[in-house]
């Protein structure tokens, strides 16, 4: 894969996406800056990482990661987001969210969707 689906490309200019996409192995990091975080949870955007696999779109989507660090209002972790892995030399928080893809129908869009309807809910 050299780079994402055309469609994918169009959904993120669209969205007016700030969006940077890194080799990794035989994979790629697709980063959005200053992604919007709900206010349940500080701070109120951060960088957002997906990892997109060799084989995608047949291949799912897994997992989020965030940088810098989001808690909640209140400074505890959301559910699940305690653990740190470094990714292009960069420490990101991992929001270990799953996602039952769909090969064939699933794709960014989809998945970013799913990203922001987890962030909802606060937790």
């Amino acid at each position: 894969m050299n780079e994402l689906p055309e469609s994918d490309i169009e959904f993120l200019e669209q969205k007016g996406y700030e969006y940077q996409l890194i080799q990794s192995g035989t994979g790629w990091y697709l980063i959005i800056s200053n992604f919007a975080i709900p206010e349940t949870y500080l701070p109120r955007t951060a960088n957002l990482l997906i990892n997109i696999v060799s084989g995608y779109p047949n291949n799912p989507l897994d997992m989020f990661w965030t940088s810098p660090d989001v808690k909640l209002l209140n400074g505890n972790w959301p559910k699940n987001c305690d653990v740190h892995e470094v990714h292009n030399r960069i420490n990101w928080q991992r929001w270990s969210r799953h996602y039952a893809w769909r090969p064939g129908v699933d794709n960014l869009r989809i998945f970013i969707s799913a990203i922001n309807r987890e962030l909802l809910k606060g937790i």
